[in-house]
């Protein structure tokens, strides 16, 4: 028996999220299967960051155990010769059997991607949030830097999520434009249920004009969901990467 951790990139537009559920194809079940007819054996892996519908990621990670011969570092290319082309699996390596990414102390590193422009674009339409009212980047920088740090994000998690703190770390956020695509990458130790995609919609009530920057510090010291923002839409948001703090594997 060994214990292989897959790095696992997605377009999420076609799945119900990650994680199994009965009324659609997700992530996690397509792996199972296409892993379970290459290794002939059933297979059950398990990820590191449960994505929503329509989310998509770069750098997710999961772990799944097998008694297979094939050498880890060649499951990748085996599986991907199967998978369909919105799921490619990026690397695979051996780990220990008790390791598990969830577990596991990790940066996590977000994007949202809103396209701002009068009329929306086709092509962007599937990967950003097309917003046609000019957006006032320098403002939506302002009120990022009152949510960097440690906090308390109740504000910003969905309502009946169950966690046992609802603190957080955000180590960067950042707010950049390049032509009408506007980038909010976030960086932090961990992410509460829709957390980015609140923050991004709050950041866009200021970018909008609705809000002065200041009010990010309010919605904080609210601790109460409905101060603030929207939870912007599932497709602007990608994982780009999950970066383990000092793995007990090279």
């Amino acid at each position: 028996m060994k214990r292989v951790m897959l790095t696992v990139a997605y377009d999420g537009t076609n799945y119900c999220g990650w994680q199994i559920q009965p009324n659609g194809i997700t992530i996690e079940e397509t792996l199972n299967r296409h892993l379970s007819r290459l290794l002939r054996e059933p297979v059950r892996v398990s990820g590191a960051s449960r994505t929503d519908a329509g989310v998509h990621a770069l750098g997710n990670l999961c772990v799944f155990d097998t008694e297979t011969r094939i050498p880890a570092e060649k499951i990748c290319y085996a599986v991907n010769q199967s998978l369909p082309p919105d799921i490619v699996a990026q690397k695979s390596q051996e780990v220990p059997l008790d390791f598990h990414p969830r577990k596991w102390e990790s940066v996590k590193t977000y994007e949202y991607t809103v396209y701002n422009q009068p009329l929306p674009n086709p092509v962007a339409r599937l990967y950003s949030y097309f917003v046609y009212r000019p957006l006032d980047v320098e403002r939506m920088r302002r009120a990022a830097a009152f949510l960097v740090g440690e906090h308390d994000f109740q504000s910003f998690c969905s309502a009946g999520s169950q966690v046992e703190t609802t603190v957080r770390t955000v180590y960067s956020l950042e707010v950049d434009q390049e032509g009408p695509r506007i980038r909010i990458r976030i960086t932090g130790s961990g992410f509460l249920y829709n957390m980015v995609r609140i923050i991004a919609g709050t950041l866009l009530r200021v970018g909008s004009g609705f809000w002065e920057p200041e009010k990010a510090g309010e919605i904080l010291a609210a601790r109460d969901r409905a101060a603030a923002g929207p939870t912007a839409p599932a497709k602007g948001l990608c994982l780009m990467e999950i970066r383990l703090k000092n793995p007990p594997f090279s």
